[in-house]
């Protein structure tokens, strides 16, 4: 029989002891064992039984928590707060009031994240808040059905973000353009907004490792949980939020790897978590190797394949760290948050039962391995799943030979060890006279260090040879082959 997946949304990935605790009771009341999380933030009850067997009047159970086919979790990197890099005004505080300010449950797919830290994507959503270093202000990138991707042209209010979602719900189905939606709330609601000066820029730096128990502060902890299959157990989950209860930690926060963090965990409630998770078989150190895999739920075949890939990692010593990988079936390259994914190619419909086909697949990597880029260049197509490994493998270490590198490499298989590869660099032309400006040199004269960025030019700067204004330049790319 099918399996279907209910959802539970967990609004911006957080998650009180008590919720989750309900939580579970409905999914035993069903006769489930294990929960897992999903890509969004959010709770997935697999179960045999079609929907309408899952709406029966079981005890502790309320259906009205399941979302909706067309309802959407709202991300948020609120699980990045207080451990990992962030924006200098964001708090958590912030992010909970913004979350609270829905009362509607939103058909689009919203995210609410800052741009310094890594965990949780920024453009997988259909729009995108993301902070700028104003404070309060977020740009909003738009991914919206039918209308092209682009960034709204102002800068969004922390207490509009609610309301404007709502409107741009709304409206945009009777717009063509971004540009039109930005025009139609406007002579329709009085927002607060800022207008950008500059473009947002997302620097890259490499995934962190997020298992396990770490110091958070002077006298606090976080602890950090993964789980290969993502079937997290009824008995360990009621014993975790009864430890929170017990200790009066408030809040579980899931992450998009589907794993969670639980955060502010006192240096006296250490070691009776750690005495918890021994008693549990709780392994809170896995290899770097196995994190940072996103993979679809209840799906064997995906687990089997990350499992030989990750042997194989192993056994020949390859490092991955800062890499995130997937693996999917669903080759729709707009959705995609990772480095490197595998993608599983259909197999063909043959009626010959002697007849065996063996799966193939595509291997495509983030440009500059950097997935915010939103740009998967291909690497290889139709490969034997016998050739995956040492495919892999060679992208890793292209990946560190290239890092904290301005160069894109365009990178074919087998291409690690020749003597000439082919580099394209991102620059910028004068449209007068097509003078280059190239961010890795700058422009001496000019009294321009290289590795200026060319957002970060003076507006005063001109063309060095015809004196053509900044706005006269245009990006283009330029290849060159190094030996």
């Amino acid at each position: 029989m099918d399996k279907y997946l209910q959802r539970i949304q967990v609004k911006g990935g957080i998650i009180s002891p008590g919720e989750l605790q309900k939580v579970i009771s409905m999914a035993e009341s069903i006769g489930l064992d294990a929960l897992h999380f999903g890509s969004r933030q959010d709770i997935l009850f697999p179960d045999t039984n079609d929907q309408k067997e899952l709406t029966a009047d079981h005890e502790n159970f309320d259906i009205s928590l399941f979302s909706k086919p067309e309802e959407q979790n709202i991300m948020s990197s609120y699980v990045c707060i207080d451990i990992f890099p962030s924006t200098v005004w964001l708090r958590g505080t912030t992010y909970l009031y913004i979350l609270e300010e829905f009362r509607h449950a939103p058909n689009l797919k919203i995210n609410i994240v800052d741009p310094k830290q890594q965990m949780v994507p920024l453009f997988s959503g259909e729009l995108n808040f993301i902070a700028s270093e104003y404070e309060d202000y977020w740009f909003l990138y738009t991914k919206l059905p039918g209308l092209d991707q682009e960034y709204y042209p102002v800068l969004v209010y922390t207490w509009d973000i609610a309301h404007i979602t709502e409107l741009i719900e709304d409206t945009y189905k009777t717009v063509n353009s971004v540009q039109e939606l930005f025009e139609a709330l406007n002579k329709t609601t009085s927002l607060n907004s800022k207008t950008i000066k500059k473009r947002l820029k997302v620097d890259f730096f490499p995934f962190p490792y997020y298992e396990g128990m770490n110091k958070m502060n002077t006298n606090q902890y976080w602890l950090g949980l993964y789980w290969r299959d993502n079937r997290y157990t009824m008995s360990f989950l009621k014993a975790l939020c009864a430890f929170c209860v017990e200790y009066r930690i408030g809040k579980i926060c899931l992450t998009p790897w589907k794993s969670f963090i639980v955060k502010g965990i006192q240096a006296d409630y250490k070691l009776p978590l750690e005495k918890l998770l021994g008693q549990y078989g709780i392994n809170v150190r896995h290899s770097a190797l196995e994190l940072n895999w996103h993979l679809p739920v209840d799906d064997q075949s995906a687990l089997d394949l990350k499992k030989n890939l990750v042997l194989n990692f192993d056994q020949n010593d390859i490092s991955t760290y800062g890499l995130t990988f997937a693996i999917t079936s669903n080759q729709d390259r707009n959705k995609y948050f990772t480095s490197i994914v595998i993608e599983t190619n259909p197999l063909p419909d043959i009626n010959n039962s002697e007849f065996v086909v063996r799966p193939t697949f595509n291997v495509v990597y983030a440009k500059n391995f950097n997935p915010n880029t939103r740009s998967y260049v291909v690497y290889a197509q139709d490969i034997d799943k016998m050739d995956l490994p040492n495919l892999l493998m060679e992208l890793t270490k292209i990946y560190f030979q290239n890092l904290d590198s301005v160069k894109q490499e365009v990178v074919k298989p087998g291409s690690l060890n020749l003597e000439e590869e082919k580099i394209v660099l991102e620059v910028y032309q004068c449209s007068s006279c097509f003078t280059i400006y190239d961010p890795s040199v700058g422009d001496e004269e000019a009294g321009i260090a290289s590795g200026t960025f060319f957002e970060d030019l003076p507006s005063t700067y001109s063309c060095s040879v015809c004196d053509a204004p900044i706005s006269e330049f245009e990006p283009t790319e330029m290849e060159f082959i190094e030996k």
